[in-house]
């Protein structure tokens, strides 16, 4: 029963670790929107920030994936 909750405890952090990690994506995505509209070049951090932030949610949501199948495992 520990490992369940242990387990469903993981999973929520996880979820608000994506949350948080989209909205500071959000913002260098937003940077970079406006440089595009306004024909200019991006600024180069706005653009490694993206690609960070990006990288940094799709470990987190492979991390998510994994606790879920784990659940799921011991719901059986």
């Amino acid at each position: 029963m520990s490992k369940k909750r242990d387990l469903k405890k993981q999973i929520q952090e996880s979820e608000k670790e994506i949350i948080a990690l989209e909205q500071k994506r959000n913002r260098s995505q937003s940077s970079l929107l406006e440089a595009q509209l306004n024909n200019e070049t991006p600024n180069a951090s706005d653009v490694e920030y993206f690609k960070l932030y990006s990288n940094l949610i799709k470990l987190e949501r492979e991390n998510l994936r994994q606790l879920n199948q784990e659940l799921d495992k011991l719901k059986k």
